[in-house]
């Protein structure tokens, strides 16, 4: 978008820099009171006045160096953060980014109205020009927003994702030098590297013996999540400790046997209570039924 001829553009410009540079308190004072702003710096009011000063002296800058139009122009690298910040605010307070994206429209008017009193002929060629400048300014402002409300939408996601995994994944001690991992759901390489990490943690923390990963929550096995587990159990040997995979259903075992994957270097067992008993027993524990009540010792 062209916002002037090609002679006449770095003169408004300067026209433009030289308003938000002389009217920069004026604005500022307006736009605290916007929602964008109110909403955020709730401490007080010249706390939104500051913030609204600092994304006036980036439009400053930006128009300074004449790339109205550029979101990647270094003017705006001072305010990203407090920008994200904002959309951040607004987004967890329930607004869509296209409600966001209309308050941050909203900011120009002001501007403009004061844009125009600063011209003896407000609706001349000058400042028509110098308006159509600084609504690509603000345009710019717009995109730079969405830009950092969509980014810091999606480190949140990533982050919760994480955060997800971690609880999905959790490791139990169940005895002295037992731990085991009850994995429920799909297992993708995201997951199965949380699984890894997570019991190699546990393994040297609680000095375990004996790991058990107990599938009965997995609804299906393919090549790919025996491979993961394959490469936990061998992380786990290396570690020091025994893994036993437990949990394998009759459909899964036929699956496996199907696929032709070969998990005769593993120590296996039906349920999460067989492998314990087998850990237990490999540590020269006997666990035995506890005797009816009233029963008579034979």
């Amino acid at each position: 978008m062209q916002v002037a001829e090609h002679d006449t553009a770095p003169r408004i410009a300067q026209d433009l820099t030289r308003f938000l540079e002389t009217r920069r308190e004026q604005i500022a004072q307006r736009w605290a009171d916007a929602a964008l702003f109110r909403a955020v710096f709730t401490v007080s009011r010249d706390e939104a006045v500051e913030a609204c000063k600092a994304v006036v002296d980036a439009l400053a800058d930006v128009a300074r160096t004449g790339r109205l139009e550029d979101v990647g122009a270094p003017g705006f690298g001072a305010v990203r953060d407090q920008l994200g910040r904002m959309s951040a605010s607004r987004s967890r307070a329930g607004f869509a980014p296209s409600h966001i994206a209309d308050e941050v429209a909203g900011l120009r008017e002001p501007v403009a109205a004061l844009l125009r009193a600063e011209y003896e002929e407000p609706a001349g060629e000058r400042a028509h020009e110098c308006l159509l400048a600084l609504t690509v300014l603000m345009g710019t402002l717009r995109l730079v927003v969405m830009q950092t409300t969509v980014s810091a939408g999606e480190e949140l996601i990533a982050r919760q994702r994480e955060q997800l995994l971690e609880v999905a994944t959790p490791v139990i001690k169940l005895w002295e030098g037992i731990v085991a991992v009850p994995l429920i759901g799909t297992l993708d390489s995201a997951r199965s590297q949380v699984v890894m990490e997570n019991l190699l943690e546990a393994i040297v923390a609680e000095r375990s013996q004996y790991a058990i990963l107990d599938i009965t929550g997995v609804p299906t096995v393919d090549s790919l999540v025996a491979q993961h587990l394959m490469k936990t159990v061998a992380a786990a040997r290396l570690m020091g400790a025994e893994c036993i995979v437990s949990g394998i259903r009759p459909a899964i075992a036929q699956t496996i046997v199907h696929l032709g994957i070969d998990l005769g270097t593993i120590v296996t067992r039906a349920g999460l209570a067989d492998a314990l008993a087998y850990a237990l027993n490999r540590q020269g524990i006997v666990v035995s039924p506890r005797p009816v009540a009233g029963a008579s010792p034979r």
